[in-house]
C-alpha cells in the first residue's frame, strides 16, 4: 500500500527454505517500519515485489507464522517466478511481469 505521497506504507517479508511446509512471515510493519524493511531488503540484495493485495493479506498473518493454505498458490507463483528471475540465463529466458498472474504483477508507483 502507499500513502498520499506515493511511498510504501506497509511491507511484509517472507522467508522460505526448501523442505519447509510453507514460507513464514519474518517481518511486517507500517510507515517507518515498512520503509526500514524495504531498505534492509534492498541493501541485502533481496528482491522486493510490490503487490498491495498480497501485502494486505500477509499483514493479517502473525509474525513468525507460516502463510495460510489460502495463500499457497499466490505465494508459490511468486516464488517460482522469482526463482526463474534469479536463475538468469541458466533458467531460460528471463520472465517479465506479465508472466505473473495479474494480481501479483508489480504496479507503477502511485497506482492504486
Amino acid at each position: 500500500m502507499t500513502d498520499a505521497r506515493g511511498a510504501r506504507s506497509e511491507a511484509v517479508a517472507l522467508a522460505y527454505t526448501a523442505g519447509e511446509a510453507a514460507p513464514r512471515v519474518v517481518a511486517k510493519g507500517k510507515g517507518v517500519l515498512a520503509r526500514e524493511i524495504l531498505e534492509r531488503a534492498r541493501e541485502a540484495g533481496i528482491y522486493v515485489h510490490e503487490s498491495p493485495e498480497l501485502v494486505s493479506l500477509l499483514m493479517q498473518v502473525d509474525l513468525d507464522a507460516r502463510i495460510p493454505p489460502q495463500l499457497y498458490i499466490a505465494v508459490a507463483e511468486l516464488l517460482a517466478w522469482l526463482y526463474r528471475v534469479e536463475g538468469g540465463a541458466s533458467a531460460g529466458p528471463v520472465p517479465v511481469a506479465h508472466d505473473l498472474p495479474q494480481s501479483l504483477r508489480p504496479r507503477p508507483a502511485g497506482t492504486p
